[in-house]
């Protein structure tokens, strides 16, 4: 991707974004308007908590809970047969994963609309496909990225405040990601080309608005309110996240979690959860100074992120266990080869043992200060 030589010294750089990022209380009413831009005729994929209110008109589809090959079939054949126009997807981060593969198939534009705060997939060119048991596939690249991302803040403000910490958990990921991406000139998730500044610069945005708003955010949400840093947060969650994960690229972390969602001890766990142990373990392979170690550790304490094995369902994990995780964050199909650190499978577990060891000292010195 050099234009100058063979050193390259201009490289071409790719970024891309949703076509609209539309956030904040009763955003969902805005539907009305945006679904007859898009020939009038929706098919609406949603989550079986959520009221049909905003569907109101549409052609109607349940979302089974998991996105399956199985399940995207299903709906594209409601989708074709109906003659739809355009895909709306209200849900969850599978839900939308799940719709926006149907609107890629269908060759239509989509509106995505999530009920929750939790990873950064509304903005994405992604699907993520797992089988019926919860096992990851593949992913799935798309032509585009979704039409419209319409976040009512008033529905994610009802959820359970556990999955806005997961959304920061996935969050807390990107500019770490981001700055291994930037150092090694390694491609984004867009592309086989490197991020652009504005890529770069978003990232670190991302990690600051968490760092200045999470934890008033999370109080926010578990008393049901809304106000500027919960606003914020979403926003960091779900634009600024998946901005910068796809146009500045993706690694350590979130190639351990990949390999966490190997073993089936970490299923009940969240996407954001793992990648923030991920995050962690990632701070060992880069070789962060301690005084960022320390404000990592802190923030995911103030929040309630993971910081240790038993916080994922690992306690008392083998090194059989740990060798699994690494072999598959480390397979060449990963991004565990955009850290600019050289690496094999035994930087990764102990770098997974490390951040775990961490964790625990911490834990038993707030203990310690407790029983004094």
């Amino acid at each position: 991707s050099s234009t100058k030589g063979e050193q390259g010294t201009t490289m071409i750089r790719t970024t891309v974004f949703p076509g609209a990022y539309i956030q904040g209380a009763g955003a969902l009413s805005r539907l009305r308007e945006l679904v007859p831009k898009y020939g009038g005729h929706a098919f609406a994929l949603r989550s079986a908590r959520f009221s049909a209110r905003a569907c109101a008109g549409a052609v109607v589809g349940e979302f089974g809970g998991e996105c399956t090959k199985d399940e995207i079939a299903k709906h594209l054949d409601a989708v074709t047969k109906a003659q739809c126009t355009v895909v709306v997807v209200i849900g969850g981060g599978k839900a939308i994963d799940t719709g926006k593969a149907v609107a890629h198939h269908a060759h239509l534009p989509v509106i995505v609309c999530p009920t929750i705060a939790s990873t950064d997939a509304p903005c994405s060119r992604v699907a993520v496909i797992y089988d019926a048991q919860g096992k990851m596939l593949e992913v799935l690249s798309l032509s585009r990225n979704p039409d419209v991302v319409l976040v009512d803040t008033e529905l994610i403000v009802q959820a359970p405040a556990r999955f806005l910490v997961c959304g920061v958990g996935d969050a807390l990921a990107t500019w770490f990601e981001a700055e291994s991406c930037r150092i090694k000139h390694a491609p984004n998730c867009a592309s086989t080309d490197p991020g652009s500044l504005t890529a770069y610069a978003l990232a670190r945005l991302c990690y600051d608005t968490i760092k200045a708003n999470a934890r008033d955010a999370v109080i926010a949400n578990g008393a049901h309110v809304i106000v500027p840093a919960f606003e914020h947060v979403v926003e960091a969650n779900t634009l600024l996240s998946g901005l910068g994960f796809e146009s500045a690229g993706l690694a350590a972390a979130h190639s351990i979690h990949n390999g966490l969602t190997q073993l089936p001890q970490t299923h009940e766990y969240y996407h954001g959860e793992k990648v923030a142990f991920g995050t962690l373990a990632s701070l060992f392979i880069t070789d962060k100074p301690q005084e960022m170690v320390d404000e990592v550790y802190s923030f995911c304490e103030l929040i309630g992120l993971p910081t240790t094995f038993a916080d994922i369902g690992l306690e008392g994990v083998t090194d059989e266990e740990l060798k699994i995780v690494a072999d598959k964050a480390l397979a060449p199909e990963d991004n565990f080869g955009h850290e600019p650190f050289p690496l094999n499978t035994r930087v990764v577990i102990d770098a997974m043992k490390m951040a775990n060891a961490v964790g625990v000292y911490r834990k038993q010195v707030k203990a310690a200060a407790v029983a004094e």
